[in-house]
């Protein structure tokens, strides 16, 4: 039988797959046909939705991209008709596409594996494709400690950023004094150009129930609870979809799969705050409490949720927990290099070709993921930095890119690995108005407790403002360094002592643009709008007006057709715009 199966992850649905997916079904119905349709979650190349994937006919197995409801009766006719496929959509052919296509073929997909094939709101299809297999081995013949030695034996750290070793963090919630305990997974993914835990979710929501619930097993746990960010709503109806499944099959509630182990999952939607993202205050908060970091000790695996052990842990660890227990400690450990076992996703965006969700072997270098996964520069200028890691991360140059992705490389660059945001700037990127960024993002979202942070990044944050509106005067960098170090070794939680990151990286990489900023009263991006001024070379302008038709502040002169421009920088408002829409390169940027 003929099947379709349509990319329905947030990145697909925002490219319109419901209007797709609409057509297709138009279409069939009009023709008379049976073919099945069925929906999937991201497999990854998110530059490409609305993804489709026919199968059957004479071309096989066919996965195409860039899909809209026009093209719908051509790509369906075509294919499973005529035997013709549109080149230009086609993006891999055969029986295992992600061998196909250079995007996947390089990557190592675990985590990932289910995602883009399942349906995900099918607890059926997620079990035909190995859900829940670990979990049936273990609670049959395993005991929490075998869980346990296994999980050590893989030699997971966690995924969330600080890469403690999960089993570890296990043994001490099981060994902590006190009766009930709580499994959390943290899916409150707050940072700027983050989306693994939203696609993960999306994607394969039975992958990290099966984690939590390995997890319970191995601590003594009845009651999990997955928090996740209230902005993330398809993720969210999955996740109920998905316990409800998982409830009715026996795999959730009392005697699961006839075991001792009692154990049920709710699933709890975040207020909007990124400091929630740290595990105290994301306890607070399910406390029904304004979300605050606590002071530690003591640790949540010692008096967590209602003062009560509590083992908590991100999507993508639970994720890697169910792979292990299903394939074994030996198969993981074979993964990665010395002490960063397994496999890291990223979600790759900003200025470059392939945009998406990338799992790669940790080890692989920067340089791997940008230029051979990525594609490259998207702008065709020049990539000169990444940013990694979030507002708790570090922008790191282009020199670098041969660091291998592990905790302990990225951590000597000054930066993090972080839950996985890897964000590429090329050369118009200003490297100071980028701190500037980070740096307002983590005093917008500081909770305001102790002062190092909330007074420390206010301070920092206005130095900024002054460097890029012109105004740095000598002594404004080690001003930054010393508020930057205080901020760091003073806040309470670990979200305040890495918020000075992006500053501390940015002055360690890209001192020279600080100092153009200080010293010469320019912004060699060409970003920073006091500090920049536009200019029309007049033997490259060809007069099209194109230019002062865009111009909001009436400030290029439009005297005819053919006549080149002329910009009146005393009106200009920089805001760019007249270099956006010119096809001739004629706009200068001083």
């Amino acid at each position: 039988m003929n099947r379709i199966t349509i990319g329905m992850g947030s990145c697909g649905i925002a490219a319109g797959a419901r209007r797709v997916q609409a057509a297709v079904e138009r279409h069939l119905r009009q023709a008379g046909s049976e073919t099945e349709v069925r929906i999937t979650g991201c497999l990854g190349l998110c530059y490409r939705e609305v993804l489709v994937e026919l199968d059957g006919g004479a071309l096989g197995r066919c996965l195409y991209g860039d899909v809209t409801p026009e093209l719908v009766p051509a790509l369906l006719d075509g294919h499973f008709q005529h035997g013709v496929a549109p080149v230009d959509r086609l993006i891999a052919r055969g029986a295992d596409l992600e061998a196909e296509h250079a995007y996947l073929a390089t990557q190592h997909r675990r985590v990932l594996g289910r995602c883009g094939r399942i349906d995900p709101e099918s607890l059926a299809d997620a079990r035909s494709y190995g859900a829940y297999r670990g979990l049936e081995r273990a609670l049959a013949n395993a005991s929490p400690a075998a869980v346990l030695a296994e999980v050590a034996a893989s030699g997971l750290r966690g995924r969330g950023g600080a890469g403690f070793p999960t089993a570890r963090k296990w043994q001490l919630a099981r060994a902590a004094a006190g009766g009930d305990r709580y499994v959390v997974c943290n899916a409150d993914e707050g940072d700027p150009g983050a989306f693994m835990d939203r696609n993960l979710l999306e994607g394969d929501p039975h992958a990290v129930l099966e984690g939590m619930i390995l997890a319970a097993w191995a601590i003594g746990a009845g009651q999990g609870i997955v928090y996740v960010r209230d902005e993330y709503p398809l993720a969210v109806q999955r996740l109920h979809k998905a316990t409800q499944q998982a409830r009715a099959a026996g795999l959730l509630g009392r005697a699961i799969l006839g075991s001792p182990l009692d154990f049920d999952v709710s699933v709890r939607r975040g207020a909007g705050a990124f400091v929630c993202g740290e595990e105290t205050a994301l306890i607070a908060a399910l406390e029904g409490e304004r979300g605050i970091p606590r002071r530690r000790p003591p640790f949540p695996v010692e008096r967590g949720l209602w003062g009560k052990p509590t083992s908590i842990n991100n999507v993508e660890t639970y994720a890697n927990v169910a792979w292990i227990l299903d394939h074994g400690a030996e198969a993981f450990a074979q993964c990665g290099s010395d002490g960063n076992r397994g496999t890291k996703i990223f979600s790759l965006a900003g200025d470059v070709r392939r945009g998406g969700m990338v799992e790669v072997e940790l080890g692989t270098t920067i340089r791997h993921i940008v230029q051979t996964i990525g594609g490259g520069s998207r702008s065709g200028r020049p990539i000169k930095a990444v940013q990694i890691g979030g507002p708790s991360g570090g922008c790191l140059p282009a020199s670098l890119f041969d660091t291998s992705i592990d905790y302990e490389a990225l951590r000597g660059t000054g930066a993090i690995m972080g839950s996985g945001g890897l964000v590429v700037l090329d050369d118009s990127a200003c490297m100071v108005d980028v701190a500037r960024y980070f740096v307002g993002f983590s005093q917008d979202e500081s909770c305001g407790r102790c002062s190092a942070c909330r007074v420390g990044t206010r301070r920092m944050q206005e130095i900024l403002d002054r460097i890029c509106s012109g105004h740095g005067k000598q002594g404004d960098l080690e001003q930054l360094e010393s508020l930057a170090d205080l901020v760091a070794a003073s806040s309470t939680c670990g979200l305040g002592r890495s918020a000075p990151a992006p500053v501390l990286t940015t002055l360690r990489w890209f001192r020279a643009e600080y100092e153009a900023h200080i010293a010469e009263h320019r912004c060699p991006a060409g970003r920073c709008r006091d500090l920049v001024r536009y200019e029309i070379e007049a033997h490259v302008c060809d007069g099209c007006t194109r230019c002062a038709e865009q111009c909001s502040s009436s400030a290029i002169s439009l005297l005819g057709a053919g006549i080149p421009m002329a910009i009146d920088s005393g009106r200009c408002s920089r805001c760019g715009g007249c270099r956006e829409v010119c096809a001739f390169g004629a706009v200068l940027v001083r």
